[in-house]
This record gives C-alpha cells, sequence and structure tokens, in this order.
C-alpha cells in the first residue's frame, strides 16, 4: 500500500507540475487574444471600411444623379428676339392706336413705353407679347 501511496504522490505532483500549467496558460492567452484582437480590431475594421466606402459610393452616385437630371433639365431658354405691343379697348377686342410704337426689341423698353401708354390712354390696356411661339395665338409676358 505505501507503494500505491507513492505513486499517488508521485502522479498528483505530476498534475501540479508548472509546465502544464504554462503551457494551459499560454494557450489560453494565445486564444483570448487571438479573439479579442479579432472582434476588437480586424471585424470592426473591416465592417467600417466597408461602409465607409459604400457611403462614398452613396454620395458619388447621388451627384452623379443630380448632375443628370440637372442637365436634363436644363434647357437652353430661347429667348425673344422681339417684343410687340397689343393694345385692348375697353370691351376687350384688339384695336389699333395710330402714332404709337408697338415694336421693339428688348423687353425692358417695351414694359417702359406700354407703362407710359397706359398713363396716356387710361380706358385702354396693352399686352406684352413676342414672336417665340409660333403658334396663333401669342403669348403674353405683361399685361396692363
Amino acid at each position: 500500500m505505501k507503494k500505491d501511496k507513492s505513486k499517488m504522490v508521485k502522479g498528483l505532483a505530476r498534475v501540479f507540475e508548472w509546465k502544464t500549467y504554462i503551457l494551459t496558460a499560454l494557450a489560453v492567452i494565445s486564444f483570448s487574444n487571438f479573439v479579442a484582437v479579432l472582434f476588437g480590431q480586424t471585424i470592426p475594421g473591416v465592417v467600417a471600411d466597408f461602409f465607409r466606402v459604400a457611403g462614398e459610393y452613396v454620395v458619388l452616385g447621388a451627384v452623379f444623379v443630380f448632375a443628370m437630371t440637372w442637365l436634363i433639365k436644363a434647357k437652353p431658354h430661347n429667348r425673344p428676339r422681339h417684343y410687340s405691343v397689343m393694345i385692348f379697348d375697353v370691351f376687350g377686342k384688339q384695336t389699333v392706336i395710330e402714332g404709337i410704337r408697338t415694336e421693339f426689341k428688348t423687353y425692358d423698353v417695351a414694359w417702359s413705353y406700354m407703362k407710359q401708354y397706359k398713363q396716356m390712354y387710361p380706358l385702354c390696356n396693352f399686352a406684352l407679347v413676342s414672336d417665340v411661339s409660333r403658334s396663333e395665338k401669342p403669348t403674353i409676358f405683361r399685361y396692363i
């Protein structure tokens, strides 16, 4: 029995040997270090980079869509080169007053003359039209 007891003591001494614990501690520390690096640096870094690049593409795409929409909608304006003043009497019928100018090249001059004509002929109404549309009915820009 004494022999068995000494074997058991030697076996227990082996269990409590420092080399075994060092190897176990190293394995645990390296695994925990691996997990800490994986979940603390690698995965957040990859996810952050992905969303950073994805955000750049979203902003770039929005700018591109805005630019294309603007280019499609921005048509060159067909500005009139000729303005006319139409005269209407009290009943709303178009008439002609002799001696007044009705053809103009600029909008501001035509509008100025219209205001002057309204003071001179208060019972008549005046409309500023242009030759932009080639339809039978002219487009009225201002009416007083």
